[in-house]
């Protein structure tokens, strides 16, 4: 198992500095990563840095909270596949989700894949979701466009658990892939969400990670 391509390497810090994700990106050259996971200002920094490397960039939509409009969000993508981002990692509209309209959020989802023709990966934040709920949004994604789904932005509640990996896996079309984020900080964790189904890790503890013993 190689660690290191599992990760997508992250710094979503609002205060991040020029400096901050010029690190990140030496980081995820140096461990060869699958992606840096950026917000939109720093994607054309971070892809001219991780040029001939290898690393994806990969950038968030509508982050953290999914609240913009569906023309925004459309806007957002199309704007971030333009500066070079290679995935997106979206939030869903949580408002819609609650009030059980499953047509609008698979909508929004679909034409963010449709506008960018890049991977995209759903944000569903599991731990404001109960069990049916998750099941739910599983089902809304593997009848999308998108290519994954993903635990939790990392700002708001618990972040990944097991369990709800564990739960996707069982109802996750097989098409689609898992990204578990949100807590993740030591190889330990990570290896026990891979057994449980992730296929993408989303930390800030890449280097961490990958110096454990």
């Amino acid at each position: 198992m190689k660690l290191n391509e599992y990760i997508d390497h992250t710094n979503l810090n609002p205060t991040a500095t020029k400096e901050d994700i010029f690190i990140l990106c030496e980081q995820a050259k140096k461990y060869c990563f699958h992606s840096v996971c950026v917000n939109p200002f720093w994607v054309k920094f971070a892809k001219n840095n991780l040029k001939n490397s290898g690393v994806l960039v990969a950038c968030v939509i509508g982050f953290p909270l999914g609240a913009n409009c569906t023309e925004i969000k459309v806007e957002e993508a199309k704007l971030a596949k333009s500066m070079g981002a290679d995935e997106l990692d979206m939030v869903i509209n949580e408002g819609l989700f609650k009030m059980k309209d499953y047509n609008k959020v698979k909508e929004e989802i679909d034409k963010i894949c449709d506008v960018s023709s890049l991977p995209v990966k759903v944000i569903v934040e599991t731990s404001k979701l109960s069990s049916e709920e998750i099941i739910e949004a599983c089902k809304i994604v593997s009848e999308s466009k998108a290519k994954f789904i993903k635990t939790s932005t990392g700002f708001i509640g618990d972040g990944a658990k097991l369990e709800d990996v564990k739960l996707m896996k069982k109802y996750l079309s097989n098409d689609k892939q898992i990204k578990a984020s949100g807590g993740i900080r030591d190889k330990e964790t990570m290896i026990k969400f891979i057994q449980a189904g992730a296929t993408r890790i989303g930390t800030s503890s890449g280097v961490k990670i990958m110096e454990d013993n």
